[in-house]
């Protein structure tokens, strides 16, 4: 055998040896990880059922807030407080250099008044927007409190041989702040939360209610929609009702107008690229049976999967309502955004690629699943705008129960399944130690 042989085979069974090393020392860090989560998946259970039972709306998630803190400090990990006003940053600095990672949980809760019978549900009333209204945690937002700071604990026992940072952000108002307040996502990256150390990566997690516990499921690209909602003043005419000839009847117009804005997805967007949504959710106007109103106001929102659609959409609704009013005499003044905007939550695509076998090995390959496109919006998307990102969705309904009986999110029905979290505290583990095995500086 010649030299250039042996070198040639020397070298490939050096890599060969280095490769079974890094995978001997993945499947110890995997093994360590299952038994560190048997030791605490009650204590995150604890944390969040007394989460659940103290909801706390946007921007006043102060004791959640204090929770955290408490906790994070008990573990050594530097925390930044009032970031986006109630929301807490704890970093935790490995001991080996590599990557900075960003882990997301949001704290609030929502108006929504509980009819669960558990033992923690909540009893809670506060005020919002000036009227007194009860309080629940009715999207599993207590879960990812609870869980992000169980992960927060096994992580920085392993400090020592972590490689690189790992920035835990806990979030208020992801549901919207109170009106006239910023906040959410929007306001802590505004605020800088992305920065000083910079995130490389940042991941997200949120629980399913109609999702059977033990599975994840994933999309990449575009995984919720970017929503935006809107604000059309229809301003016509009054009479009494007897003599509608004497009035340009608001009512009349801002009816044609929802069935105008109807067409626009049935019509004019194409459903076989990206799914879209327009939705009037409020009509006011008139409080008289036989009084013709002299202007009427819409609420609704706007549901998309890219930016062009967006546009576009945005488009024809001013030209809709504003052309349909015109034609029956009236004006219509259109806000669009009016109050809120989140731009499309969209997983990085080599990101949701590289890291797919660190969800598969958390819930085994047959229990990750992959979805269709979720109408739904969230803040996050804010955060993954900046930084690559991968959201993902945890299954918390009990094992057996049929989706389409169980309780929806932002519903007084809604509920998880306390088993749920084991996997989410894994699952986020594991993606923190792959990412930074891959990515070392």
């Amino acid at each position: 055998m010649k030299f250039k042989q042996i070198s040639l085979l020397f070298i490939v069974l050096i890599n060969l040896f280095f490769l079974n090393q890094t995978s001997a020392q993945k499947s110890n860090y995997s093994e360590l990880i299952i038994k560190s989560v048997d030791k605490i998946e009650q204590k995150v259970i604890a944390w969040r059922h007394d989460i659940h039972q103290n909801p706390e709306l946007g921007n006043r998630e102060f004791r959640t807030a204090e929770l955290v803190v408490k906790h994070l400090q008990s573990l050594g990990i530097e925390v930044k407080t009032k970031v986006g006003i109630t929301g807490v940053v704890g970093i935790l600095k490995g001991d080996k250099p590599g990557p900075v990672i960003a882990l997301r949980a949001d704290m609030d809760a929502l108006p929504v008044e509980e009819v669960n019978d558990l033992p923690f549900a909540s009893k809670v009333k506060t005020m919002y927007n000036g009227k007194e209204t009860s309080v629940m945690h009715a999207c599993g937002h207590d879960a990812h409190v609870a869980i992000l700071m169980g992960v927060a604990e096994l992580l920085s026992g392993m400090k020592k041989d972590l490689k690189g940072t790992v920035k835990f952000i806990f979030q208020p108002a992801e549901e919207g702040s109170p009106k006239g307040e910023e906040g959410g996502a929007a306001l802590m990256v505004k605020e800088g939360v992305l920065e000083n150390p910079q995130v490389d990566v940042v991941f997200g997690l949120h629980m399913a209610s109609q999702l059977e516990v033990g599975n994840l499921s994933y999309r990449p690209a575009g995984t919720l929609a970017g929503v935006g909602d809107f604000k059309i003043t229809v301003k016509g005419k009054p009479s009494h009702g007897s003599k509608p000839w004497s009035s340009v009847d608001p009512i009349l117009v801002a009816s044609q107008i929802v069935v105008g804005l109807q067409q626009i997805v049935s019509r004019n967007v194409n459903l076989t690229e990206n799914v879209a949504v327009v939705t009037v959710g409020a009509i006011n106007g008139g409080n008289c049976s036989n009084i013709i109103p002299s202007q009427v106001e819409m609420l609704g929102d706007v549901r998309s999967f890219s930016n062009e659609d967006e546009t576009f959409i945005y488009s024809r609704i001013r030209q809709i309502a504003e052309k349909t009013a015109e034609a029956a005499g009236a004006t219509a003044i259109v806000e669009l955004p009016y109050e809120s905007h989140y731009p499309v939550t969209f997983n990085n695509v080599e990101l949701t690629k590289l890291m797919l076998p660190s969800l598969q090995k958390s819930a085994e390959k047959e229990n990750v699943l992959l979805v269709p496109a979720n109408t739904g919006a969230e803040d996050f998307s804010f955060f993954a705008q900046k930084a690559p990102g991968l959201f993902f969705f945890l299954g918390g309904m009990s094992k057996g129960k049929d989706p389409k009986t169980a309780g929806p999110h932002h519903t007084p029905e809604f509920i998880i399944d306390d088993t749920s979290f084991k996997l989410g505290l894994i699952a986020f583990c594991n993606l923190v130690l792959d990412y930074v095995e891959m990515n070392k500086k």
